[in-house]
């Protein structure tokens, strides 16, 4: 009796903590009354950890109200065994009205063609079945004129934001907790539940998943992979907004891409669209987490990965594609910024993006004028005369008046009509001529002008597209020299360029009013090494304008913890010189400005910190350690102790120090000579 007792409360609890699903609860309702239009074989399918247990469970609640024998049969216990299966549906066979419930059905998925040609054609009158999986049912079952009729398919979708609440309300999280938890799960139940179990560590600190969370998410979600190619190339599908095949091949080279594809694209929790494969939400964030909890150095190695292959997508994009492909790069950063930064992935196909037409003209000059008054519109009014095709215009699908516009101009001469008629161009030259003079060849591009009807400078759609549209114009613009941005609403703008390594370089005033200019030279940082640090989790903002004279000065480039991260990168590359030449340092003062070979010159930074860190009977085992580390390239960290002589715990801590004490050294250290000095290295064993 008390069994009876615990078991009935056990299914109202669940059954009460079943939240949304109401047309898959309506569809359940129907077949269980008999209706004529009712199907009698319903269909779950959807990733792990979607709901559709829950949903069978709720089925088989209403069905032993309503005085029905339930019939329940776990796929997992039955080995694709037809046997199995009969023997355990037989009771389904026998009684009138049976409800049948095979859940977990993917696990025996090679009979659903017995199941539908064969068994349930033996069931007793009136029964009824609930089949729950994780693959799509086969097309056969609609093909069939008998079986379209009463068979149904539904896929068990991620739930939506207030349901995502729902249900974390009705697990006790206060609703100031609520927002990380249904930003991290993705709509997906399991991934809810087993979040809203694990609370922030303290009282109003941010939530972030443990290990032990991620783990149970990714078996439970994902389940075992069929090798270590499977598993990078799913690692990829969740970094990327969407994957084809060539993305594939370009992080993971030809390791059999056709074929882990096509093994992608059957999996339940990723979607086949047009554009290609989207992973669900809730997979995407346990994967990445995972990810980067596991092993944070190969999860920045992906994201650079991806992140060049954007670059080439973009620049290899005909031109009208060219600006989904920048959207598709943006999504890498989606998690960085504020929720309204204009660095955003989501397209906006109400928006057109077209070149500037003689009919727009006189509705652009009016919103310059209203946006930043009569002297900016004169600015504008000169540029439309000597640059038209500088400009892109947008505006809504279906209309012809414009609603935003901007210009990117390109500028390879200062010329005094153009100083004349622009304060902000007087300006820019006067810098460019003053700190960093073009060269033979070389040019200048200047995103002038970004206005907006109404809202001026505030973050929108046409915002967004106004800046990927220039991020798009210096991807595929070759031989820039140094860029320029102006905004006039720097507070707002300002740290979101600062972070994209664009500081603030002047503030001129038109008509009374400032616009602040922003600046990158390209000589400084390549687009190449822009798009890999970006792609970098930890990345700190790069300052990639020189200083006034043309060399530089001990620690006026980067941030202390950008330089602290670009000496451990050009470590852990140092066998690898194509990355090797990316490090950030490249653009600090260990490499002199100008420098013919800023790699070389760096290593002869690092080796001469590494020579000179030897002052004391600890900067000696710092210089040990770092070199049997890297240096001489020992496989693994437990190879380098163990060439060292001592156990793996002492080596760690001897290796934490050396870093820091490496790192101040060069932070000291002025620039290096071209001739890297000879390295003082350990006796070979």
């Amino acid at each position: 009796m008390g069994t009876t007792g615990l078991a009935s409360r056990l299914a109202a609890a669940r059954a009460g903590a079943l939240v949304g699903r109401e047309p898959e609860r309506a569809v359940f309702d129907r077949m269980l009354s008999g209706a004529v239009d009712a199907p009698l074989v319903t269909y779950l399918h959807g990733p792990g950890g979607i709901g559709k247990s829950s949903l069978v469970r709720y089925a088989a609640q209403r069905a032993s109200l309503s005085g029905r024998r339930v019939v329940h049969v776990d796929g997992r216990f039955l080995d694709a065994d037809p046997r199995r299966l009969e023997e355990a549906a037989a009771p389904a066979c026998a009684e009138p009205g049976a409800v049948l419930l095979i859940d977990t059905f993917e696990q025996c998925q090679p009979l659903e063609a017995w199941l539908r040609e064969t068994f349930l054609l033996r069931l007793a009158d009136r029964a009824i079945v609930v089949v729950a999986s994780r693959v799509a049912p086969e097309a056969d079952w609609t093909l069939d004129p008998g079986w379209a009729r009463l068979f149904t398919a539904l896929a068990v979708r991620p739930l939506d934001a207030a349901q995502s609440h729902a249900l974390l309300a009705a697990r006790g999280v206060p609703a100031e907790q609520r927002g990380a938890f249904v930003a991290f799960a993705g709509g997906s139940p399991l991934a809810l539940s087993l979040a809203a179990s694990v609370p922030p560590a303290a009282p109003g600190a941010p939530w972030e998943p443990t290990g032990d969370v991620l783990t149970t998410l990714v078996e439970r979600l994902v389940g075992d992979l069929p090798s270590a190619v499977h598993r990078r190339a799913l690692e990829v599908v969740v970094q990327a907004y969407v994957t084809r095949e060539p993305l594939l091949r370009a992080v993971l080279g030809d390791a059999d891409t056709d074929t882990v594809f096509s093994w992608l694209r059957q999996l339940p929790y990723i979607e086949a669209t047009p554009e290609g494969l989207h992973p669900h939400d809730a997979v995407r964030a346990t994967l990445e987490a995972d990810l980067r909890w596991r092993d944070p150095e190969r999860y920045d190695a992906l994201r650079v990965r991806i992140s060049l292959a954007g670059l080439r997508a973009v620049r290899g994009a005909v031109e009208d594609d060219a600006l989904l492909r920048v959207a598709e790069w943006m999504f890498l950063f989606r998690n960085q910024g504020d929720p309204d930064s204009l660095y955003n992935y989501r397209t906006h196909p109400h928006i057109e993006d077209t070149p500037l037409r003689p009919e727009d003209v006189p509705g652009v000059l009016r919103m310059a004028e209203e946006a930043e008054g009569p002297a900016s519109a004169a600015a504008v009014a000169h540029w439309v005369r000597r640059q038209p095709e500088a400009f892109r215009v947008h505006r809504y699908a279906g209309s012809c008046a414009p609603v935003s516009f901007m210009a990117i101009l390109r500028l390879d001469a200062p010329l005094a009509e153009d100083r004349a008629a622009d304060p902000v161009i007087a300006a820019v030259w006067d810098l460019v001529e003053t700190v960093a003079p073009l060269g033979p060849g070389e040019h200048l591009g200047i995103r002038r002008f970004a206005v907006q009807s109404g809202g001026h400078q505030r973050p929108s759609p046409l915002m967004e597209l106004i800046s990927r549209r220039a991020i798009g114009e210096e991807m595929r613009t070759r031989g820039r020299a140094v860029t320029f941005t102006v905004f006039e609403d720097a507070d707002r703008w300002g740290r979101y360029l600062a972070e994209a390594g664009m500081p603030e370089l002047a503030a001129v005033e038109v008509g009374g009013r400032r616009q602040h200019v922003f600046g990158r030279d390209w000589r400084r940082q390549t687009m190449e090494q822009w798009v890999r640090h970006r792609a970098r989790a930890a990345g700190t903002a790069v300052t990639t304008w020189p200083a006034t004279s043309t060399t530089s000065g001990p620690g006026d480039q980067l941030p202390r913890t950008a330089f602290a991260e670009g000496v451990l990168e050009a470590l852990r590359t140092w066998h690898s010189p194509r990355e090797f030449a990316t490090s950030v340092l490249v653009h600090s003062h260990l490499v002199p400005y100008g420098s013919a070979d800023p790699s070389a010159d760096l290593r002869g930074a690092i080796i001469t910190a590494l020579n000179a860190i030897q002052t004391d009977p600890a900067g000696v085992k710092a210089h040990e350690v770092l070199t049997a580390t890297y240096i001489t390239a020992s496989r693994t960290h437990k190879g380098a102790a163990r060439r060292l002589g001592v156990p793996y715990g002492t080596y760690r801590r001897h290796l934490a120090l050396a870093k820091e004490r490496l790192i101040g050294q060069l932070l000291r250290q002025p620039a290096t000579t071209p001739t890297p000095p000879r390295l003082h290295s350990l006796p070979e064993e």
